[in-house]
């Protein structure tokens, strides 16, 4: 019984992994997709796919699976039709999220997204109800051990808007959304190749949260994040450093 047991385990464990692969396989698919029906399908003058490319490729998404969903977004082959959504509401504690989705069925993802909310002490908002604590930017994002007198003189060169050096050495260079690709471009010309390049949201208001506010925020984010339709979950919330480890919480 014991050995009976022990595989058992390990099957659910390969199960939830094969789960959590195809999910995020779904996620890079759906981005793929919509990008290449949104800006066509040469990544050289879509800049939104070129980043979808550069995500599924870091996601290990095989070659094949990439170019039959860019193809599929410009119409060379059949699909289910994606449309963008955002979702917005407020967690445990008062911080803000908002929840980007890409959906072929709107009434099934706002009634999953509600249901999140209120099962993790949450208030699903109505549009616009935190959109406007939060900035859409370019965030171009490179390790501890850059440079960071160099790249910020190459980096407000390149038209950047802010220069964030983090307490351990990492160099966040955020630019404004329409000159993102270009500053990326200038910057990697520059010699300065980014670990991760990304359209995101910032919020300028933080919401301060107690460890227990951190981790009820946290089974919010993550139930969000689970969900298929759900590309991204951004928050304010803003999670103590003894509490910030293995939490969800993106662009906050």
């Amino acid at each position: 019984m014991a050995g009976h047991s022990k595989w058992a385990n390990i099957q659910h464990r390969k199960g939830a992994q094969d789960r959590r692969r195809a999910r995020a396989f779904g996620k890079l698919i759906r981005e793929l997709t919509v990008a290449a029906r949104l800006g066509g399908a040469d990544p050289a003058a879509n800049p939104r796919l070129r980043l979808a490319i550069d995500r599924a490729r870091a996601g290990n998404l095989p070659r094949d699976t990439l170019e039959r969903a860019v193809q599929r977004g410009a119409g060379h082959a059949d699909g289910a039709d994606f449309a963008e959504a955002t979702y917005e509401g407020y967690g445990p504690g008062g911080a803000a999220v908002m929840v980007r989705c890409l959906t072929d069925n709107r009434q099934r993802t706002v009634a999953d997204i509600r249901h999140a909310f209120a099962r993790h002490g949450g208030n699903f908002g109505a549009e616009g109800s935190v959109a406007y604590l939060f900035n859409p930017v370019g965030l171009i994002g490179y390790l501890p051990g850059v440079d960071a007198d160099a790249l910020l003189a190459a980096a407000l060169d390149a038209g950047a808007e802010d220069v964030v050096v983090q307490g351990d050495g990492a160099v966040d260079v955020l630019t404004d959304p329409s000159g993102f690709a270009a500053a990326r471009a200038a910057l990697e010309r520059a010699g300065f190749v980014p670990a991760t390049a990304e359209l995101t949201w910032r919020s300028a208001v933080t919401v301060p949260l107690d460890a227990a506010g951190s981790a009820r925020l946290g089974e919010l984010l993550d139930a969000l994040d689970e969900m298929d339709d759900v590309q991204e979950v951004y928050s304010n919330g803003l999670i103590p450093a003894d509490a910030a480890a293995g939490s969800a919480v993106a662009g906050s």
